[in-house]
């Protein structure tokens, strides 16, 4: 008996999320703390194991390239360097670090049972669907402000070869990862019953993605769908503006599945399309990962309440990452673990951004939240 092709991808999405879910929840791996460590106790030790992620997934993703077995290469939605983007890995950056945690670390948290993580995944919704109402003036700001012609990544740029720069990249990047790793500095000793090494989860998360790249056609990308899932809330209330608002209309994405040979088509609006059967399983399993590994360990609760601070913060956070993840556009995930690894412009800029905006956002975390 014959998968069909919709089946067999909301399977693959769904084992890919439980599987980055349970092992970010089992090492706690969450870009917001990596940033946010680096300014609040000026400790580079959480932003080493990127470093080490990126490295892997670069060579991975090359690898692959070059075996032919990545025929969408940059990958779809990934598009040109703005300097408008960098404004939006700044938002970005000042709502992860009030949030408690990124779009994904998010999703892991609240699986687990965390309440704080509920209100910044409310607050993600919202700020995606709020993004619709000005997206006509933003994108004609991400136009205006396109660099270097338009070309996605620094290869295409230069007309190049992606090997040779991913060599170039690699090799200072992976003796650096070399040197931490023999001053026991991508490690550190272990306390709670099951817990994985960071550096064991970015391993893991780097193959994750390769999968994702190989079966799916892109790494892991899930903010999109937080903008289908508000304008689904919005077209239960308010269906005439819905209909309106050229944003929902928009076509994200329009390829060829390499897996299954079904075509790819659908955007943030609230139909269930291409989108929704790519992300929507992925945000699921992540949710379930981090539940089942909470669960096996005994750390499931949702009995834990914070601070009322907390609470605002990470609802004030969670709105500006969904808005912040449609400026960009795209999240830390997309751009950090998927962009980074293929040299793409757009998300070195947005690490470019994200950098000052996390150093802000600890500024107010520390100044109006955890005093």
């Amino acid at each position: 008996m014959s998968v069909s092709p919709a089946v067999m991808l909301t399977a693959i999405g769904l084992i890919l999320g439980l599987i980055a879910g349970f092992v970010m929840h089992r090492a706690d791996f969450c870009i917001a703390g990596m940033f946010r460590d680096l300014f609040l106790f000026r400790s580079f030790a959480k932003l080493r194991v990127m470093v080490l992620y990126v490295v892997v997934a670069m060579a991975l993703f090359e690898a692959a390239r070059l075996l032919g077995l990545l025929p969408l290469y940059p990958f779809p939605m990934l598009g040109p360097a703005t300097f408008a983007g960098i404004l939006g890995g700044v938002l970005f950056g000042i709502g992860m670090v009030l949030a408690g945690g990124c779009v994904v670390g998010t999703l892991y948290r609240m699986g687990a049972g965390s309440r704080v993580s509920f209100i910044a995944f409310a607050g993600l919704i919202i700020g995606s669907a709020l993004y619709a109402e000005f997206h006509p003036f933003w994108k004609s700001l991400l136009t205006a402000t396109t660099m270097f012609s338009g070309s996605i990544t620094i290869p295409l740029y230069l007309n190049l070869s992606p090997t040779p720069l991913v060599l170039i990249s690699i090799i200072p990047l992976g003796w650096l990862v070399a040197l931490w790793w023999r001053r026991g500095q991508l490690s550190s000793r272990l306390y709670a019953k099951g817990a994985l090494h960071l550096w064991q989860a970015a391993l893991l998360l780097a193959v994750v993605s390769l999968a994702s790249y190989l079966l799916i056609g892109m790494p892991l990308g899930i903010t999109t769908a937080y903008s289908k899932i508000g304008a689904m809330g919005e077209q239960i209330l308010f269906p005439e503006h819905v209909a309106n608002v050229s944003y929902f209309a928009t076509q994200s994405i329009s390829c060829r599945n390499p897996l299954t040979g079904m075509m790819f088509k659908g955007g943030p609006g609230p139909a269930m399309d291409s989108i929704a059967l790519i992300q929507f399983p992925l945000i699921a399993g992540i949710i379930l990962g981090g539940a089942v590994s909470a669960l096996s360990l005994g750390e499931f609760t949702v009995r834990h309440p914070a601070p009322w601070r907390q609470y605002i913060s990470a609802a004030v956070g969670g709105v500006l990452m969904g808005l912040a993840s449609r400026m960009a556009p795209a999240c830390n995930v997309w751009h950090l673990m998927g962009g980074l690894p293929v040299l793409a412009f757009a998300s070195i800029f947005f690490l470019a951004g994200i950098l000052p905006g996390a150093w802000l956002g600890a500024c107010m975390l520390t100044r109006w939240v955890v005093r």
